[in-house]
């Protein structure tokens, strides 16, 4: 690892040039090895992304459900304090 470290680091510039020449003759042979799994990666990827996705939708819609219905709930109170209200009263407007 402190070749690599070396490498990255500018310490020793032979060092630097032989992984830059080493990763360039090995490219073509390990392209069609890493490609496969690159692609895979990527899918992998994909799909997770619309799987998310697909569950926030539902989440916004079940809260937004949610919401709908405690506001239901709500005015349906609040029309029923009144009407209790207005009985208390004898039917006089408050």
């Amino acid at each position: 690892m402190a070749l690599l470290e070396d490498a990255f680091k500018g310490g020793n510039i032979v060092t630097g040039l032989a992984v830059g020449v080493g990763f360039a003759l090995l490219a073509p042979v390990v392209k069609p090895l890493v490609r496969p799994l690159a692609k895979s990666v990527v899918k992998a990827g994909l799909v997770a992304y619309d799987q998310g996705r697909v569950a926030l939708a539902e989440l916004g819609e079940q809260a937004g459900d949610m919401m709908a219905e405690a506001r239901s709930e709500m005015e349906g109170e609040t029309s029923e304090e009144k009407e209790a209200q207005h009985r208390r009263h004898g039917g006089r407007a408050s």
